[in-house]
């Protein structure tokens, strides 16, 4: 597919915005001098200041993935959608579950069928590991049963079924992606890697959750993009695609790198009370996607240090969104 007419909605949010800017600025030859649009409501993790580098090379649109009236207008023309909008915070989740059930289960629905009306050739749905729940040993594949634990996976793993719901009965071209947990540039402050960045950098502590054995298989946000346009360009209709991390670690093994990262000790860390339904362990199995050619290229350290130094340059960036935050506690 050459020049195609891309939406990408929630494409100001992290990874969204990752992707944005990954394709407009020409890191997917494939689809080089598309012509790119961004949907996003800009809640408090959508944020335009992510696009600022590729600013001009998109058309923005500010609006709610489930309004029909709004995709009905902007859907049509488009040879690829990619489903980025969804609220993703856990514990945003589990104190108030509502949003992201209109989000992520109605939202999808929503724009499924906007899809379907206006004959979309090609369109993505992308989700999360947190759908199957813990495993204990071993990784899952895509056959794996979903099993999820929090509001938020759950909701996650409704708007995936609608998805494949639209892809069996109606023959809608959408696959679907999941992939573990995310790291890198432009993420909102509240999530653990820049919380606890940010925190050393302030000379604040760090909240650690439990005992610190969760264990989370993280990658880079780029990586994570990669294995999407890999599947939007190859993957087949009506089938889930893993995008695997490249570093598993318990949250005790990441904090102290964090910790190593600042040279500070484990007097900066404070111990509170574990998460409501804390899945103990992820891990995907990405070989359906690596047989169409795709492969992680950030190795973990390097990408963190990355991240790190970014935070660091970064204040006029993440320090209102912070500051925003906590005024509204």
């Amino acid at each position: 597919m050459s020049a195609p007419r891309v939406l990408v909605t929630g494409g100001a949010g992290f990874i969204g915005s990752n992707y944005v800017r990954e394709l407009v600025g020409g890191a997917y030859p494939a689809w080089a001098g598309a012509e790119v649009t961004v949907l996003d409501k800009l809640t408090y993790a959508g944020n335009l200041r992510n696009l600022e580098p590729v600013e001009g090379g998109y058309t923005f649109v500010h609006g709610d993935v489930c309004d029909a009236g709004l995709l009905a207008d902007i859907v049509p023309g488009h040879d690829v959608v990619l489903n980025f909008a969804a609220e993703s915070h856990v514990d945003r989740s589990i104190a108030s579950a509502g949003e992201f059930v209109r989000t992520n289960v109605l939202g999808v629905q929503t724009l499924m069928q906007a899809c379907l009306d206006a004959g979309t050739p090609r369109i993505v749905q992308v989700s999360t590991d947190e759908v199957y729940g813990s495993v204990e040993v071993g990784s899952w594949d895509e056959t794996a049963p979903l099993a999820p634990n929090s509001p938020y996976s759950a909701a996650k793993a409704g708007g995936d079924m609608i998805a494949r719901a639209y892809a069996r009965t109606h023959g809608l071209p959408v696959c679907v992606t999941r992939c573990g947990n995310n790291y890198g540039p432009y993420q909102y402050p509240e999530k653990v890697i820049p919380l606890f960045v940010t925190n050393l950098m302030d000379g604040r502590t760090v909240p650690l959750y439990g005992d610190g054995g969760n264990v989370r298989d993280w990658i880079h946000v780029a990586d994570h993009c990669r294995g999407i346009q890999v599947a939007a360009e190859h993957g087949e209709p009506g089938e889930v695609y893993h995008i695997a991390g490249t570093a598993e670690l318990t949250n005790l093994e990441l904090t102290q790198r964090l910790l190593d990262a600042f040279g500070a000790g484990w007097e900066r860390v404070e111990r509170v009370e574990d998460r409501k339904g804390h899945d103990r362990r992820y891990s995907l199995s990405d070989a359906r996607l690596r047989a169409l050619g795709y492969a992680p290229q950030v190795p973990f350290e390097e990408g963190l240090a990355a991240t790190v130094a970014w935070y660091e340059k970064s204040r006029d960036w993440w320090e209102p969104l912070r500051k925003r935050a906590e005024d509204a506690r």
